[in-house]
């Protein structure tokens, strides 16, 4: 079993007589399951890269617990961990071939020639490497470096995978291509896979959850569309999704048994639906948060989805971007400004006028101090 367990994991840096000590990580408490593929993402300085390098051993731990299969590694050496990690810098040894690179570790290892021989072999062709293992590095573009460095975790056959930002250097075609392989290679390998990245696109289409993090503590752990559709938290509703989410700051008020949202600042007056109206209750602020996605927010010129509940709102284009198959609209609506990501079938103009249709079923009601999520879809 290769899950990796993390228990009250802390990291302080100390400091010194100018500076006082720095928490990174703030009691991290996480279960990995085995044959998992893991993804860790927040912004930089969340600690994610960090907590990865405490799970490989590269990183000294504060305080807390490690364990992976089972086993307690706090004070187990990296290369005794049973894991392999790959890096955003490829690391290739530029004077040594394709087959050698992949083979180094083996070769220090004092593994028989023939066992090193099929496992390079087997993960060049996994990787589409095995024409090109007598080329040097120097002659690879960085999609094909990054594939050696790929084979030189896999062929040591480890228990977990560790991944840190390891497509940040690629083009944004050669991400997609990657990204993918490294999907396809997780489910040929049947491992457990950690994988650090910023990217919000990678960890929505690669993992199978994802944990969200920010200064050092998690916010979230939940499939990916577990968290896109009920984010903990106004963090992680702004920091997954592209574009992100909208917030309108406002109040609620009752009138005839309805309930409505106030937006803060003007006269955009919504009537709630049941849902959010029950959340509403529970709020302990007396300002809140409604939150709606890009791609919720319609034009009401267009026929609407009938399985949505929609309330309008008069709006300004503020900017129009088109994207081919479809626009992003910058609107506002007096003091507040949000996005709207619509169908590519209408022009809009700047400084025009446009009636929006906002589906309620599917936005969100957040408390404004505790910024925490009061609905669930």
């Amino acid at each position: 079993m290769a899950n990796v367990e993390i228990k009250n994991l802390d990291k302080v840096y100390p400091g010194d007589s100018k500076t006082p000590d720095f928490k990174a990580v703030h009691g991290i408490n996480l279960d990995i399951r085995d044959k998992e593929f893991m993804v860790f993402v927040g912004p930089s300085g969340c600690a994610k890269s960090t907590t990865l390098r405490m799970i490989a051993g590269l990183e000294e731990i504060t305080g807390g617990e490690i364990s992976i299969g089972g086993r307690v590694v706090n004070d187990v050496l990296p290369k005794d961990r049973d894991i392999a990690m790959v890096f955003q810098n490829y690391a290739l040894y530029p004077h040594m071939n394709l087959f050698d690179n992949m083979a180094f570790g083996l070769k220090l290892r004092k593994m028989p020639k023939a066992e090193i021989k099929k496992r390079v072999d087997d993960a060049a062709k996994i990787l589409g490497l095995d024409e090109i293992l007598d080329r040097k590095p120097k002659a690879l573009s960085g999609g094909q470096r990054q594939r050696v460095a790929l084979g030189r975790a896999i062929v040591r056959q480890p228990e977990v995978f560790l991944f840190d930002e390891p497509l940040s250097n690629l083009d944004a075609k050669m991400r997609v291509q990657m990204r993918t392989e490294i999907t396809k290679l997780h489910k040929q390998l049947d491992a457990t896979m950690i994988y650090v990245t910023h990217d919000q696109t990678e960890a929505m289409t690669m993992g199978d959850r994802i944990t969200v993090m920010k200064t050092g503590r998690i916010q979230q752990v939940d499939t990916p569309m577990g968290i896109y559709n009920n984010p903990a938290n106004m963090f992680v509703a702004g920091f997954i999704g592209s574009p992100p989410m909208n917030f309108f700051y406002g109040s609620v008020q009752n009138e005839g048994g309805e309930t409505y949202f106030l937006e803060k600042g003007s006269d955009t007056k919504i009537k709630l639906t049941d849902r959010l109206a029950k959340a509403a209750e529970s709020a302990t602020a007396k300002e809140l948060v409604l939150g709606v996605r890009p791609e919720d927010i319609l034009d009401s010129k267009n026929e609407l989805p009938s399985d949505g509940e929609f309330a309008k709102i008069k709006s300004k284009v503020e900017l129009s971007e088109s994207m081919g198959a479809e626009t992003y609209l910058y609107l506002s609506t007096n003091q507040h400004k949000f996005i709207a990501r619509v169908g590519s079938a209408f022009q809009y103009e700047m400084d025009s006028q446009l009636e929006v249709a906002v589906n309620l079923k599917k936005a969100h009601l957040f408390d404004s101090e505790s910024e925490e999520l009061l609905s669930r879809i």
